[in-house]
């Protein structure tokens, strides 16, 4: 739980690029670099494994890059960036530390790490501050080996990145993906001062109800979009695999799957900005989505998007001071009387409205159950003694914003010193 302190978050803010023909063939060879250092660098810790040898360390494998570049069968790997290269042996230890949390019970189980293929819907590389990368004076983000690449800016960024990804997803669509640490003060400046409580019941009829009796209704993005998908899909199936006519039809498979996504995100920001806004504390249910997912349900679940919204609740908690909760699912919040407390058995599904045998109140069921998640925020809050809102800060003026149409923020803007 988050409650009521102000925290350094870092985030991610993704912007589109627009990369010339000539940048796209340097990406593409980045990103055919990055693949092979990391599926050769795999091969050579599994080579070791099958034979009984101690583990690779990481920096045994970066002096094996450093061989390796001099070889004639890899000395295109000096055409790319080397940062690039190293970044991409740092992804396979994060791989692999996951997969040994995982057999240690230190997070969710995880694969062991696998080969990566060029035909992989996801392509990206990752620039670290000694890459020399920068944003210049006309708004343009220059890569190492790629050039000053075009970039749609939407707002500036907060604060000065420590990292830049470029990204390729499989619709074709180009992303700069920057790594930046928020300012606590500026944060705390751009949220009102409330001590509202509010507890939310996801569902799938409605996306959340409040306990506040709000009803959000489910968008159903992916519903709303099948039939355009299922033509879409059908005309790819149609065409020859491996031709040029099936790689376009893929291509508006994914674009069309694409723009399901961005409205899904879209509606997650806005709403989850909104609750944060106007709560001191939010409180949901730590619903199980992996087993909802194996259900006759399975298609709804995965279009409401709910592991996705909560992410967002939480980091945005975190990042503004507010308090945020998650209650145990076995917590039996649709079966106790939000009015007098009386628990009176669990109820059928079709069951939407019922009345307390108790004290006689007429309860929705689902109103019922987030009065009762907020009521168990309320005690929560009140027990670890989080502060109502700290003293008042205003906002700096370089905070994060949108700018005005055809403006581009500078260096100075971007918190990026020009050499």
């Amino acid at each position: 739980m988050t409650a009521g302190r102000l925290t350094v978050v870092q985030l991610r803010y993704n912007f589109r690029v627009y990369p010339s023909p000539g940048q796209r063939i340097s990406l593409a060879k980045a990103f055919g670099c990055a693949r092979v250092v990391f599926n050769d660098a795999l091969r050579v810790r599994e080579d070791a494994r099958a034979a009984g040898l101690p583990f690779v360390t990481s920096g045994e494998l970066s002096k094996w890059l450093t061989v390796v570049k001099r070889t004639p069968e890899r000395v295109w790997l000096g055409e790319v960036s080397s940062v690039v290269l190293q970044q991409s042996l740092r992804d396979l230890d994060t791989a692999y530390r996951n997969f040994f949390g995982g057999l240690k019970g230190k997070r969710p189980m995880m694969g062991a790490p696998r080969f990566k293929s060029r035909r992989d819907s996801r392509q990206a590389v990752r620039f670290t501050a000694n890459a020399g990368w920068r944003i210049t004076d006309g708004g343009k983000l220059r890569l190492p080996k790629i050039g000053d690449v075009r970039v749609k800016w939407s707002r500036q960024l907060p604060s000065v990145p420590s990292t830049v990804t470029v990204v390729k997803d499989a619709a074709g669509r180009y992303f700069a993906s920057f790594v930046v640490e928020t300012d606590p003060a500026a944060d705390l400046g751009r949220m009102p001062e409330t001590d509202t409580v509010v507890g939310i019941d996801l569902g799938l009829t409605h996306f959340a109800v409040l306990s506040d009796g709000r009803k959000i209704d489910s968008p159903r993005f992916l519903r709303r979009a099948e039939k355009k998908l299922k033509r879409a899909q059908r005309a790819m199936s149609r065409k020859a695999k491996e031709s040029k006519n099936r790689d376009k039809a893929r291509i508006k498979v994914a674009r069309a799957h694409g723009r399901v996504a961005d409205a899904r995100r879209g509606f997650h920001h806005r709403l989850s900005t909104e609750l944060i806004r106007d709560s001191q504390a939010v409180a949901v249910e730590d619903l199980a989505v992996k087993g909802l997912a194996r259900t006759r349900m399975a298609k709804s679940v995965h279009d409401a998007g709910w592991s996705a919204f909560v992410a967002m609740l939480e980091y945005k908690a975190a990042r503004y001071g507010r308090a945020f909760l998650r209650i145990g699912r076995f917590e039996p919040t649709s079966q106790v009387c939000s009015n007098c407390g009386v628990k009176d058995g669990p109820k059928p599904l079709h069951v939407r409205e019922w009345a307390c045998g108790a004290c006689g109140a007429v309860l929705d069921r689902d109103v019922n159950a987030a009065v009762n998640v907020a009521k168990a925020a309320g005690l929560a809050v009140s027990a670890c003694g989080a502060q109502v809102r700290p003293e008042r800060v205003p906002a700096q003026r370089g905070e994060a914003g949108t700018h005005s149409k055809g403006r581009r923020p500078t260096a100075a803007q971007a918190g990026i010193s020009v050499p």
